[in-house]
C-alpha cells in the first residue's frame, strides 16, 4: 500500500484511540444523506413497480383495443394465440352499470370476463378472499371489490340488482323494456390498489354481453406473454398479425400508461437531484473537517515535504481521506435506508394514528400498503455520485496542502 493512502487512512481511524469526532460528523453526514436517497427512490420505485404489477395482475402485459366491438373473437383468439411469445389470450367486455342492493346504489367499473380462458392471462383467484374462488361465479352472479361490498353492505350469498346503459337507452326511445337483473354475490376480492377495490365488479363475459347488447361481439382481448419476453418485441409481432384486421390495434402496458410513467420518472428524477444537495451539503462539512486538519498538521505536512514527499503524493493523502469517508458513509447509508424501508408501513401507520388521520390515509392512498421497490440502477447510481462527490470535497485541501512549501511549513507555530 502506497505511504499516503496508509497515512490516510490512520488520520481518519488512527488505532488505539478514540474514533476521531470529525470523522464520526463527516460520515454521519454522508450516511443520512445516502439513507434519505435510499429510502425516497425506493418508495418513488415503489409506485411504478405497483403499477406495472397491478396492470400486468389485472390485464396482462399487452392489450388489444378496437374501434367499436369485435364481432369475431373466436377468430381473432386464434391468430393471436399463435404469435410467438404470447402464453394466454383472453376477451374482455367492460363498461358502466348501475348496482343496487337494499336502496343503495353504486355505479361500478363493470368488467366481462371469459371463464374459459381468463385464468390464461390474470390469475383471480388469488385475489378474491376465501372462502370464496373463482369457480362459484357464473352468468347468475357477480363478484364484487372489498370497498364496493362495504359500501354497498353486501356480502356472498346476498343478491343485488344490476341496471345497464342499454336498458335505460331501450326505456327513453320507448323499445322493448329490458328489466334489470338480479345476480348473487359470487364472493369479494381485493387487488391492493385503492381505486380497483373501490369501485369494480366482475361477472361473466356472457352475462356482460347481455347487459350492453353485445350479441357475441367483445371490446377487446388482454394477453399474457411468456416469461423473458420482451414486451415491446411481442406487441409489434401482435401488431403484424392483426394487419388483415385493421379496427384492432396492440398497445402494451407501457404505451397505455406512457404519460403516467413519463411523469413518475420525471418526478423521480426531480427528487433524486434535489436530494443529491444533502450529500453535497454532508461533503461541505468534508471539506471543512479535512481544511481544518491541513492547517492542524501543517508542520507534519511540511515534515512529509521534506522526507522526499511529492505534492501530488501529500494531496492524494486528502483526496483519499475525501474517498474513504464517501465510503464509510455510504455503507452505512444504505444500511440505514434498507433498515428504514423494512419499517416504512409501521412508521406510516404510527404516524397516522398520533395525528388520527387514519381514514383519511385510506381515502387518498392508492394501494393499501406503503410501496417499496429498490432498483439496482438506483442503489449504483446512489453509491456512485456519494463517492465521487465526497473525494471531490478533498480536493481543496488537498490543493492547499499541496501548495505547502516544507520550509514554510516546518517554521510554522
Amino acid at each position: 500500500m502506497p505511504w499516503y493512502l496508509y497515512l490516510a487512512f490512520k488520520q481518519l481511524f488512527p488505532s488505539g484511540r478514540k474514533f476521531p469526532f470529525f470523522t464520526a460528523i463527516s460520515v454521519t453526514g454522508v450516511a443520512l444523506g445516502v439513507a434519505l436517497l435510499v429510502v425516497v427512490m425506493s418508495v418513488m420505485g415503489g409506485f411504478g413497480y405497483e403499477i406495472h404489477r397491478m396492470i400486468v395482475d389485472t390485464q396482462g402485459e399487452v392489450q388489444i383495443h378496437a374501434r367499436g366491438v369485435v364481432n369475431n373473437p373466436a377468430e381473432i383468439l386464434s391468430v393471436v394465440a399463435a404469435v410467438p411469445g404470447v402464453a394466454g389470450v383472453t376477451p374482455y367486455a367492460a363498461g358502466v352499470g348501475l348496482l343496487e342492493y337494499e336502496g343503495k346504489p353504486s355505479f361500478p367499473a363493470i368488467q366481462g370476463i371469459d371463464l374459459q380462458h381468463v385464468e390464461s392471462v390474470v390469475s383471480l383467484n388469488r385475489f378474491i378472499i376465501p372462502p370464496n374462488s373463482l369457480d362459484d361465479l357464473d352468468d347468475d352472479s357477480v363478484i364484487l371489490s372489498q370497498q364496493l361490498a362495504i359500501s354497498l353492505g353486501a356480502s356472498a350469498g346476498e343478491k343485488v340488482t344490476i341496471y345497464s346503459p342499454l336498458m335505460l337507452q331501450k326505456q327513453q326511445k320507448g323499445d322493448e323494456a329490458m328489466m334489470p337483473r338480479e345476480l348473487r354475490v359470487a364472493g369479494v376480492f381485493e387487488v391492493g390498489h385503492q381505486q380497483l377495490d373501490s369501485n369494480t365488479a366482475i361477472v361473466t363475459l356472457r352475462r356482460m354481453q347481455d347487459l350492453y347488447g353485445l350479441g357475441h361481439a367483445v371490446h377487446g382481448f388482454n394477453v399474457k406473454l411468456a416469461p423473458g419476453e420482451d414486451v415491446d418485441t411481442v406487441t409489434a409481432r401482435i401488431n403484424a398479425a392483426l394487419v388483415p384486421f385493421p379496427s384492432l390495434g396492440a398497445v402494451s402496458w407501457m404505451e397505455s400508461f406512457s404519460d403516467f410513467l413519463w411523469v413518475l420518472q420525471l418526478e423521480k428524477n426531480m427528487i433524486f437531484f434535489l436530494l443529491l444537495f444533502i450529500v453535497i451539503v454532508a461533503a461541505f462539512s468534508v471539506t471543512s473537517s479535512l481544511l481544518i486538519s491541513v492547517v492542524r498538521k501543517t508542520r507534519e505536512i511540511g515534515l512529509l515535504g521534506a522526507l522526499g514527499g511529492r505534492p501530488r503524493q501529500v494531496a492524494a493523502c486528502f483526496c483519499a481521506q475525501g474517498f474513504l469517508i464517501g465510503c464509510c458513509g455510504t455503507v452505512f447509508g444504505l444500511a440505514i435506508g434498507l433498515g428504514l424501508l423494512v419499517v416504512r408501513n409501521d412508521i406510516v401507520h404510527a404516524l397516522a394514528r398520533l395525528t388520527q388521520r387514519e381514514e383519511v390515509l385510506v381515502r387518498f392512498y392508492q394501494f393499501s400498503q406503503l410501496p417499496a421497490h429498490t432498483a439496482g440502477t438506483d442503489v449504483v447510481k446512489i453509491v456512485i455520485f456519494t463517492i465521487v462527490i465526497s473525494t471531490l470535497a478533498g480536493l481543496l485541501p488537498a490543493w492547499r496542502a499541496a501548495r505547502l512549501r516544507p520550509v514554510e511549513a516546518l517554521r510554522n507555530e
